[in-house]
């Protein structure tokens, strides 16, 4: 309820309240004084007719109180008047004019009791009082009862019955109350009229405050309330303008300072406070997501905890990351649809060959489907999930395209998705610069474990990686093969040729070695001309088989170094883990044996670990 309704409704219930408590009042007081004034006059009236009647009968005139009491009778105001007689008074002089209308129940009750009688009652409308009033013997006064009656003193000698009608006294007193009351009643509605003038800024100023804070609430905070009067309430609506204005430049500059940071403007009759909050919130949320990923050891786990924003943030259930590879040629699904890895659901799987036939990798923008329908080629959903919609966000890295965050929507959601598209940038801007960290660590560390010349493994990879290796071949069960491997004179290559042709000979035999072997075998330059070979999960005879194809071939293979054409040869020692050894660096070793019997016995050939070379060359280590 408005306050100026309860203003209303408290003075009326005031104003009713207040003259029916002066109505009651005043019709109990003028009863009050009506009945004890017409008591008075009825007791003033029998006083006289006692004394006259005492003055009659000492001068022999009782015979006239008939015509006494009829004259009384004709007073104003008295309608009646009669006397009865006591027992005693009737056992001296008779009954006297009592036999003629002997007394009634009140009389008699008076005459034995000797107390006054009232009664009020109503006659054709009329309102009559009648008293009863006794007449005591006493020997006061002068003359007195006690000289013409033979009683003792305090005797009740009669009683005298007068009525009276106090109608005009009651209307008299009607109209009395009705004025006063009217005077009230008018008093009262000039004050409240006086009231409510001086109350209406304060009620007008309450329902000025109330809309300019139901607007607040709703993200309005432009106030612009009159101020009415030049006390507290009209400073009070000065101040809340004041402090509105104040709150509405503030969350504005905030709103705009935010909407630059996450690059997206709220939308026009937005609630400002709301989206200002949901704003920060995503900075602050921001902020710690890219402090938890900088404390993240490696890209897959960045990637990991990027897909658990996706789907337990934003409740996304289809979307999928690509990462570009280093060539630029390649791209490859980290993650699809919240899990690690797999095939290429949502586009055309030659965006993995051809990184460019995707839209988002080779324009470095967003794709937007909802925006554009049909803009990508290359998104082809199946055909199972009906109308589907995409966004595709590049993650920049160094200029580049490094990583796609790619969004799948159905037509119900598309709405949603296109809401969250400038928050999900915020954490895209936040987790680049991290990606771009740990790839470029990844690259350094890579350089450190390749050969910069061959672009093969190096030696301290080897030593990094083995016991991942030997953890992995004890876990499955399953035997490592190590071929140690070594150019036959390969230094008169430098001495004759110089160092340049030694090194085209060197790429040419690591092309070789790379193409003989399956990707998961690891080929380590182990230093200078030699090379080692690590076949996993293979047996005896395959090994024999693979050594012998590097052999023939690396034998058969010419290489031109300016107008020359060089061949050379190679020797290849094997050895098995953990059959020879359990130990995987002496398995290692073992092979460098069967390797230096090799060169022994004439180059150019493969030779296998037996355990009686090492009793035969152990102290050559």
């Amino acid at each position: 309820m408005k306050l100026n309704s309860k203003i209303n409704l408290f003075f009326i219930a005031l104003a009713t309240v207040t003259i029916a408590i002066l109505l009651i009042v005043s019709l109990l007081s003028f009863r009050h004084f009506s009945i004890q004034s017409t008591e008075a006059h009825i007791r003033t009236s029998a006083e006289i007719v006692r004394v006259s009647l005492t003055e009659a009968m000492i001068n022999g005139m009782i015979d006239k109180r008939a015509q006494f009491l009829s004259r009384l009778a004709e007073v104003q105001g008295l309608k009646t008047a009669r006397v009865v007689r006591g027992p005693m008074v009737e056992h001296q002089f008779g009954k006297g004019l009592s036999q003629e209308q002997p007394a009634d129940e009140a009389e008699q009750r008076v005459l034995r009791e000797g107390q006054p009688f009232y009664q009020l009652s109503e006659n054709n409308g009329e309102t009559i009082f009648r008293g009863t009033i006794p007449f005591v013997a006493t020997n006061t006064g002068n003359p007195n009862c006690l000289q013409c009656h033979q009683v003792p003193q305090g005797s009740v000698l009669g009683a005298v019955t007068l009525t009276m009608s106090i109608s005009e006294l009651r209307n008299n007193a009607l109209m009395t109350i009705g004025f006063v009351v009217g005077a009230v009643a008018l008093s009262i509605l000039v004050a409240m009229l006086f009231l409510r003038r001086l109350l209406k800024p304060l009620s007008v100023t309450a329902n000025d405050v109330e809309n300019a804070v139901q607007r607040a609430i709703h993200g309005d905070f432009r106030a612009d309330i009159a101020r009415r009067t030049n006390d507290e309430i009209g400073q009070i609506a000065e101040d809340l303008n004041r402090l509105m204005a104040f709150l509405n430049e503030g969350l504005s500059t905030i709103g705009n300072n935010v909407a630059q940071l996450i690059k997206h403007a709220p939308p026009a009759g937005s609630n400002l406070l709301i989206t200002t909050v949901e704003m920060v919130e995503g900075l602050i949320k921001a902020a710690h997501f890219k402090q938890a990923i900088e404390e993240d050891e490696t890209r897959a786990e960045i990637y990991q905890r990027l897909s658990d924003l996706m789907h337990d943030d934003f409740c996304f259930s289809y979307f999928s990351i690509y990462e570009v590879g280093s060539s630029n040629n390649q791209m490859t699904p980290v993650i699809v649809d919240g899990e690690k890895g797999g095939e290429c659901r949502w586009c055309d799987p030659e965006i993995l060959m051809r990184s460019e036939s995707c839209r988002a990798r080779r324009t470095g923008h967003i794709i937007n489907s909802v925006e554009s329908p049909g803009i990508c080629y290359a998104f082809r959903p199946p055909s199972e999930f009906g109308t589907m919609h995409h966004v595709c966000i590049p993650i920049i890295q160094s200029g580049t395209v490094g990583s796609i965050l790619q969004i799948v929507s159905s037509e119900d959601e598309k709405n949603l998705m296109q809401m969250y598209i400038p928050f999900i940038n915020i954490y895209l801007r936040e987790t680049a610069p991290v990606l771009e960290a740990k790839r470029l660590m990844d690259t350094l560390r890579e350089s450190n474990l390749r050969d910069a010349m061959t672009g093969l493994h190096n030696r301290r990879f080897l030593e990094e990686y083995v016991e991942t290796l030997v953890a992995t071949s004890q876990r499955r069960k399953n035997q490592l093969s190590i071929l140690m491997l070594d150019l036959d004179y390969f230094k008169m290559v430098n001495d004759n040729h110089g160092h340049d042709a030694g090194d085209a000979v060197l790429k040419a035999l690591a092309k070789v070695l790379t193409q003989s072997v399956r990707s998961s075998d690891l080929v380590i330059r182990y230093g200078g001309e030699e090379f080692l070979i690590i076949l996993q999960d293979t047996a005896e005879e395959s090994a024999d088989a693979v050594a012998e194809k590097i052999r023939s071939s690396v034998e058969a293979l010419k290489i031109q170094v300016g107008g020359t054409t060089l061949q050379k040869t190679i020797s290849i020692g094997i050895s098995d883990f953990p059959k020879d050894s359990e130990t995987f660096w002496q398995a290692v070793k073992y092979a460098d044996v069967a390797l230096y019997r090799a060169k022994e016995e004439g180059r150019n050939r493969v030779i296998r670990f037996d355990k009686s070379m090492w009793s035969d060359n152990k102290e050559n280590y």
